[in-house]
C-alpha cells in the first residue's frame, strides 16, 4: 500500500462504495441494463457500461442511457425502469447460492469496529439492493449509515451522497465532518465525489489498474486486506 499525501484531524468514520468494492456484480449490472433496454426496443452497447454507467447511479445512467436514443426520462417512467432493474436484481442475487463479495470486506469492517470507527456505504444502487446484500452477508447491523441512489438526484462524481452521510454522521457526533471521513472506492468518478466532498480517498483496483487508481486516491491498494487501517489513523493524527 502506498500513501499518497499526509492526511490531518482524526479518522472517524470509514464510507464504503457499495457496488464494485462490496460485491463484484458489475457484469450483472450490464446485463440487466441491457436487458431494460431491449424490452423497451433499445439496443445496448457493451462499452456504454463502461462510458456511461460505470461508478454512477442507477438513475442517472438510465437517464443517459434514454435520452441518447431520444427518449423522455420522465419521473414516472424513469422509475418505473428503476423498479423493474431493482427487482430484477434481488431476484438474480436469490439464486446464487453464495454471493460474489469481495474477499476482504469482512476483515475491513472488522478493523474499523475495533477501532471503533462508525461506517457508512454510499452508491447510487437502490436502498434495497445496498441492503438485501448486507443483510444476507450479516453486516447491516455494522453500518450505521446507508445512503443509497433512493436519497439524492445527483450522482457520483457529484459529491452530494457523501456530505449527507457525514451530515447523518453529525447526529451521532457533533465534531464529525467530512474531513474525519474516509471513504473506499473503485470508480474514478467516485474517488472524484468523496475528494470533492472532502474526505480522503483509498482507491482499491477492483475496477481500473492499480496506476490509474494511485493517480486519483490518497492510498491506492490491489486489494481491500491490504488496507493497513493503523497507518491510516495515525496519518489522519499527524496534524491534529
Amino acid at each position: 500500500m502506498i500513501l499518497v499525501e499526509e492526511l490531518p484531524l482524526t479518522l472517524k468514520a470509514v464510507l464504503f462504495d457499495f457496488n464494485g468494492v462490496i460485491i463484484n456484480d458489475e457484469s450483472l449490472h450490464q446485463q440487466l441494463l441491457e436487458e431494460i433496454l431491449l424490452q423497451e426496443n433499445l439496443r445496448f452497447a457493451a462499452q456504454e457500461f463502461d462510458q456511461v454507467c460505470l461508478g454512477r447511479s442507477d438513475r442517472a445512467c438510465l437517464t443517459a442511457l434514454l435520452e441518447s436514443r431520444g427518449r423522455v426520462a420522465t419521473p414516472a417512467y424513469l422509475q418505473k425502469l428503476l423498479h423493474q432493474k431493482s427487482q430484477a436484481y434481488q431476484q438474480r442475487l436469490a439464486t446464487m447460492e453464495k454471493l460474489p463479495i469481495y474477499p476482504g470486506v469482512a476483515d475491513l469492517v472488522y478493523k474499523c469496529r475495533v477501532a471503533k470507527l462508525h461506517l457508512g456505504v454510499v452508491s447510487g444502487a437502490m436502498r434495497r439492493e445496498v441492503e438485501t446484500v448486507l443483510e444476507r452477508i450479516e453486516l447491516r447491523s455494522v453500518f450505521t449509515v446507508i445512503v443509497a441512489g433512493d436519497d439524492i438526484l445527483a450522482s457520483k462524481p457529484d459529491p452530494a451522497g457523501y456530505l449527507l452521510a457525514a451530515e447523518q454522521l453529525r447526529r451521532l457526533d457533533p465534531d464529525l465532518g467530512p474531513q474525519n471521513c474516509l471513504a473506499i472506492e473503485d470508480t474514478l468518478v467516485g474517488m472524484a465525489a468523496a475528494k470533492a466532498a472532502g474526505m480522503q480517498v483509498v482507491g482499491v483496483a477492483n475496477t481500473y489498474p492499480y496506476h490509474f487508481v494511485q493517480r486519483h486516491s490518497n492510498w491506492a491498494v490491489d486489494y481491500l486486506w491490504e488496507v493497513e487501517l493503523e497507518r491510516i489513523q495515525a496519518a489522519y493524527s499527524i496534524r491534529s
